[in-house]
């Protein structure tokens, strides 16, 4: 399992995990040192949940949106790897894929039509 900061993104706000932007996370989520401040103040603070009438999204404009939208799929693109990286560690340990499928509520052929062809091109790509 990948435990480096490289190519990885908090899930809150986008910005690229650094020595000096260190992330938490846990179950492919990541945050930043700065949101988990942020959102601790946000819901700290009464006056500030009081005043949450409306989601961020209405007050954004549809140029914030696009970006935002576009951090929103780098964000799945990270989950998508992390889910690809605990395959690998299952079957490492030799879990079959009837096992994972089952942990997924789909069929051995899902699971291994999923996450195959991700597991294999990693491994490769560790390889060489």
């Amino acid at each position: 399992m990948d435990a480096t900061l490289e190519g990885k993104i908090c899930s809150f706000c986008g910005k690229p995990g650094s020595r000096k932007n260190r992330l938490a996370g846990g179950l492919g989520a990541m945050i930043c040192f700065e949101c988990i401040e942020y959102f601790h103040q946000d819901i700290s603070s009464e006056s500030r949940v009081a005043a949450q009438t409306r989601p961020v999204w209405d007050e954004m404009s549809d140029a914030d949106l696009l970006h935002t939208f576009t951090l929103v799929l780098r964000s799945a693109e990270q989950n998508t790897a992390f889910a690809g990286e605990w395959v690998e560690l299952l079957r490492r340990r030799k879990l079959s894929w009837a096992e994972i499928g089952k942990a997924l509520g789909v069929s051995r052929q899902a699971a291994w039509e999923r996450f195959s062809t991700t597991s294999t091109s990693r491994r490769r790509d560790a390889s060489a």
